[in-house]
C-alpha cells in the first residue's frame, strides 16, 4: 500500500520524535474513545483488517491534521452509521425535544 497513511518511509515528513513522559491519554476524551472502539470491536460486527482499513480512508488532509484518538473517532463514527448502528449527524433545533 502506498498511502497517506503509510508515511513511514516517505521523504519531508522529518524524523519522529517521542514525546518525554508521555502519557498514555492526554485527555479523558481519548480514553472514552478506547473504551467505545474496543466494546464495539467486542461485537465482532468487523475485525481489525477492517478497523484498518476505516482509518486509512480518512481524506489525506483529515489523517494528517488529526491526533491519534481523533483518527480512531473518525473511523468508529463512520463504522457504525455504514453498519446502520447509528444515523448520521443532524441539526435537532426543530425535531428532538427540549432538554428536561
Amino acid at each position: 500500500m502506498d498511502g497517506i497513511h503509510d508515511i513511514g518511509g516517505m521523504d519531508g515528513f522529518g524524523r519522529f520524535e517521542a514525546e518525554a513522559d508521555e502519557p498514555v491519554f492526554h485527555d479523558t476524551w481519548e480514553g472514552r474513545v478506547l473504551a467505545m472502539n474496543r466494546a464495539i470491536g467486542a461485537s465482532g460486527l468487523w475485525n481489525i483488517d477492517q478497523g484498518r482499513y476505516g482509518i486509512e480512508r480518512l481524506a489525506p488532509r483529515t489523517y494528517l491534521a488529526r491526533s491519534y484518538y481523533e483518527k480512531w473517532f473518525l473511523r468508529l463514527e463512520r463504522m457504525l452509521i455504514e453498519h446502520g448502528l447509528v444515523g448520521p449527524r443532524r441539526s435537532c433545533r426543530r425535531t428532538c425535544p427540549a432538554p428536561r
